[in-house]
């Protein structure tokens, strides 16, 4: 649902798209953008899974996303759902399936009940005269289970009998289009003109979110734009091979970020190259401080800390910000559940007198540190007003307790949305 932005600074205008319900998770419509990822790990190996899927989800993937490429982790699935319903883990998991989706939801009958939803790629679902059966096949396993269905299509497996018929009318044209803009339209016919044989088939509209994933910023802005325009199913946006390290990062939200901007985007996914020895869950903490830095979503206390510069030839601000901000997403599950609202508290920590106190009267609670050649105090600012001076070598533990404390008094037990 659209809701109107009262100035250009107001809350961004969504697009008018259908509602699609993934485990109890909304998707679309009026529902916020969902956060989700996909584990790396063998599915097969069920404990390796259920860990990497908790962990995913107590750092706030709503979605989770699995591979399902052979019998075993077909029959892995119902195992790994039920392993997380006893730790209280419900969090809706979705199957991914290339080429033989098919046969595995007919083996693993219990693999199809337990997914909340599966992922079916045009371009890889079936070849030659069995695509059409292999496709509808999959739609039919979805139809009698009741879930919904993402077709996603990507240009790294894009259907070429479609490629190569649209090659060919455009060979036919007045004035030929180039070849990126040829695949572009390409990929956003594979994901329609599939959707709509979906609904065809008997799977309701209401069933199915598309995706048409690239890994080049301009082309995803151009694809989902044209896709947007074009239909009103719900979306899933995410650069795909999007990279590692910065690189995927500044990639991912230049490109999501355009695309949240215009309304564009229902679920979104980071999909980062895991750096050696990184955790998974990096691409989920991505994609909450995307969507809550434009102001879309609200997941935890975010620190506006300061760069330094020569006034800070201390390191003990850098310090105190990663601190902090370490605290408040630890505390985050905690809080959501006894305080509601402690997300949208806001927290600085600045690094000298020259923006220092004005950053922190800003925010909900702030601290202005001593720069080189300043008094060795630490005035904090308490919802624009300064509350006390910190000094000594305490001053990282005692302004954790300030937070606590703020915490406790502003966002009431079991309130929701605050004092």
């Amino acid at each position: 649902m659209t809701t109107p932005a009262p100035d250009r600074f107001g809350p961004v205008p969504r697009r008018e798209t259908r509602q699609v319900v993934v485990g109890g998770v909304k998707v679309g419509g009026d529902a916020p953008v969902v956060v989700q990822s996909m584990t790396n790990t063998d599915t097969a190996d069920v404990a390796a899974t259920t860990r990497q899927v908790a962990d995913l989800w107590r750092a706030g993937s709503e979605l989770v996303r699995v591979t399902v490429n052979n019998a075993e982790a077909a029959a892995a699935v119902p195992r790994v759902v039920e392993k997380l319903d006893m730790m209280g883990i419900r969090v809706p998991i979705i199957g991914d399936f290339h080429y033989n989706g098919h046969t595995l939801l007919a083996n693993e009958p219990a693999c199809a009940e337990a997914l909340a939803k599966y992922r079916i790629n045009p371009g890889n679902v079936g070849f030659g005269k069995k695509k059409d059966t292999q496709f509808a096949q999959l739609i039919e396993f979805a139809i009698r289970h009741g879930k919904p269905v993402r077709i996603g299509a990507n240009w790294g497996s894009l259907d070429q009998a479609l490629a190569a018929r649209l090659m060919d009318e455009n060979a036919q044209r007045a004035e030929p289009w180039d070849a990126g803009r040829v695949m572009r339209e390409a990929l956003i016919l594979s994901a329609l003109e599939s959707a709509q044989r979906a609904v065809e088939l008997g799977l309701p509209a209401e069933k199915i979110i598309l995706s048409a994933k690239v890994s080049g910023v301009q082309e995803l802005v151009a694809v989902y734009r044209d896709l947007a325009r074009r239909s009103d199913f719900a979306l899933h946006l995410g650069l795909t091979e999007a990279g590692i390290g910065s690189k995927g990062i500044v990639a991912s939200s230049a490109a999501l970020g355009v695309l949240l901007q215009e309304g564009i985007g229902d679920t979104i996914r980071i999909s980062l190259t895991p750096e050696p020895g990184a955790s998974r869950t990096q691409e989920v903490i991505v994609a909450q401080e995307l969507l809550q830095t434009m102001g879309l979503r609200a997941f935890t206390p975010m620190v506006t800390a300061c760069p330094g510069c020569g006034r800070t030839t201390s390191e003990f601000f850098q310090e105190l910000a990663q601190v902090v901000q370490g605290h408040v997403r630890a505390k985050m599950p905690e809080w959501k559940i006894s305080h509601p609202g402690a997300e949208n508290m806001t927290l600085a920590v600045m690094g000298c007198v020259v923006n220092g106190p004005g950053e922190s009267r800003h925010a909900n609670i702030g601290i202005s540190l001593p720069g080189t050649g300043e008094a060795p105090a630490a005035p904090v600012f308490v919802d624009g007003e300064r509350s006390v001076t910190l000094r000594g070598a305490g001053i990282a533990t005692e302004f954790i307790a300030l937070i606590d404390a703020y915490v406790e008094k502003k966002y009431a037990r079991g309130i929701a949305g605050g004092a």
